[in-house]
């Protein structure tokens, strides 16, 4: 078996992972207050989709998208609902966290593409980016947040997102 490196595998770093699991563990969303923030950036379709996120990937994406408008100065709005949403192609998946890790581990172990071969849930659930951007532009989400959550993971080189803006999400994303 062949072991691919965090950067190979788009996943990210080792202790970005394992803060990933140990916050998934926490139920419940984020804070009423954060979450009514969440929402007001996002239009109505959109919103429905937040909604059916895991409360761990809303908890999340709210601190994704709060250190984007914190320590982004210069970057649009526009990147905000970007943020939020990267990660809503996992909904279609179903899986837990435990599933998840499994998935993830799997997919270190033989490779992203490899594993996400298939059509069970650990498949859709290792092609979250894509299912996500499908979606998103199903909901009629703006050209930014579709992109973003197809282009998450994949490397800076590969990004259509300004570069700017791609890099402050990314940054924000704490991979």
């Amino acid at each position: 078996m062949r072991t691919v490196g965090p950067a190979e595998s788009g996943f990210g770093s080792a202790s970005h992972l394992a803060r990933r699991f140990v916050a998934s563990l926490w139920p419940g969303g984020p804070k009423a207050a954060d979450d009514a923030w969440a929402r007001s950036l996002l239009i109505d379709r959109e919103q429905l989709l937040w909604g059916r996120m895991s409360g761990p990937d809303r908890r999340h994406a709210v601190a994704v998208a709060q250190r984007v408008a914190r320590h982004q100065a210069g970057i649009d709005g526009a990147a905000l609902p970007a943020a939020l949403l990267h990660d809503v192609g996992k909904v279609e998946s179903g899986l837990g966290p435990l599933r998840r890790a499994a998935a993830t581990v799997l997919a270190l172990g033989v490779g992203r593409d490899r594993a996400a071969r298939g059509r069970g849930r650990m498949a859709r659930y290792l092609r979250h980016d894509i299912v996500g951007a499908q979606l998103l532009e199903a909901a009629g989400s703006r050209h930014l947040t579709v992109a973003w959550a197809r282009e998450h993971h994949l490397p800076a080189h590969r990004w259509t997102v300004p570069a700017e803006v791609a890099e402050a999400l990314k940054a924000a994303d704490d991979d």
